[in-house]
């Protein structure tokens, strides 16, 4: 048996190896500039970059065009007139909501430390009430309906949290420490919080009791999670890439080799991971980080990633450089459930537009009329039918 499972091993890494070379890297028309971060809509098309020092700039066609979003500040409103170091961002499922942070510089009074929100796509900004000034934000996390949010602060160590779209504020109860990112569950209720020199610590109640878990003391710099928090992916700079399938409770090495990480992200089902490095290139995993290739992207001083809930669209900035994105079509698999004499077809929200086809001989197909609704918990398309007593095939279809 030996053989055949080393047989097995090497076919999985060949069509690894086959995905990630596939896996194209565009430079968009998006001005070179100090890149910190970007985001984007569950189906890929709604993008958002933040740049240090610098603004905040919009695309809403998969990064082809982008537009700078001219409500966010970029400079202080009063003397010195010091820019924004806009920090981090993050997107509701639909891009509706937005979340941004920013900096306060080397720890200096002349550079603003603030949390900004979106309503509108980005069209309007406005400042929350946070805690700003010399505040050093580092990480926002936003739950799918943009109306749960996070941000962790590594110049007081704090964590808060808002459940009302950013109307309040309450602090954590974590500890002091320097923390360098934070991802959310699509419902919100789990966090994952990662420390650059330190551990990992986990919420299962949207930040009202923290926990430590059994991840080592290392340079973590960057957590992502899958839609429901269980699987989740973590990034050292200088170090490996760790990865648990227990929402955090335990963590394990898998065999990314040590770079200096400094951002990874997930699909919904946690099953695609996209990882970049500062001063390196990009590295994909298509089985849950099991296994690791280098993608065709450049070698260059990557500061963030960000992908589509079905893992086909990725997007990543360049620290003082460009943004680059990527696309490999991945066809979406019906799953069928039945609870309370109901039919659920779920799949999750892919980046381009399928509808429900129904067949009685497999040979005619007709389209299902009923209009598939986003589940906020798991980013999957759902069409809920009431049983009749005839038989059926149903299949996904492209528009």
């Amino acid at each position: 048996m030996k053989p055949i499972r080393s047989f097995l091993l090497i076919a999985a890494l060949f069509l690894l190896s086959k995905a990630a070379l596939a896996q194209t890297w565009t430079r968009t028309s998006a001005p070179n500039t100090n890149w910190s971060d970007v985001a984007t809509s569950a189906d890929g098309k709604r993008l958002v970059a933040t740049s240090a020092p610098g603004g905040i700039y919009i695309s809403t066609n998969s990064g082809v065009a982008w537009t700078q979003a001219t409500n966010a500040p970029v400079t202080m409103a009063s003397p010195p007139f010091t820019p924004f170091q806009w920090s981090s961002i993050a997107s509701s499922a639909d891009g509706s909501r937005l979340v941004a942070t920013s900096d306060s510089h080397a720890f200096a009074a002349a550079f603003p430390g603030w949390i900004y929100v979106s309503t509108n796509f980005g069209v309007g900004w406005i400042q929350t009430s946070a805690p700003g000034g010399v505040v050093n934000w580092r990480s926002a996390a936003l739950s799918a309906d943009g109306k749960k949010l996070a941000a962790v602060n590594n110049y007081d160590g704090s964590i808060y949290t808002s459940t009302n779209s950013s109307a309040n504020w309450i602090s954590n109860s974590v500890p002091a420490t320097g923390w360098s990112g934070i991802a959310a569950s699509a419902d919100g209720m789990k966090l994952t919080a990662v420390v650059y020199g330190g551990g990992i610590y986990n919420s299962t109640n949207w930040g009202v009791a923290w926990m430590s878990n059994n991840a080592p003391n290392k340079n973590w710099s960057g957590v992502a999670a899958s839609a429901d928090g269980v699987n989740l992916t973590a990034t050292v700079y200088g170090g490996g890439i760790y990865t648990s399938t227990d929402s955090g409770a335990v963590w394990t090495q898998t065999t990314a080799p040590a770079k200096n990480w400094s951002a990874v992200a997930s699909s919904a089902d946690g099953s695609k991971l996209a990882a970049v490095v500062r001063g390196g290139g990009i590295y994909l995993s298509t089985n849950s980080g099991a296994a690791w290739i280098q993608t065709s992207a450049p070698s260059t001083n990557w500061s963030s990633v960000a992908s589509s809930a079905d893992g086909s669209k990725l997007i990543a900035v360049v620290a003082g450089g460009g943004i680059y994105s990527s696309y490999l079509p991945t066809a979406p698999i019906l799953n069928l459930t039945s609870s309370s004499n109901r039919l659920t077809f779920s799949w999750t929200l892919p980046t381009t537009n399928y509808v429900v086809q129904k067949s009685s001989n497999l040979i005619a197909w007709s389209v299902m009329t009923t209009t598939p609704v986003l589940n906020l918990t798991n980013l999957q398309n759902e069409v809920t039918l009431s049983p009749s007593n005839s038989s059926g095939f149903y299949r996904l279809k492209t528009q």
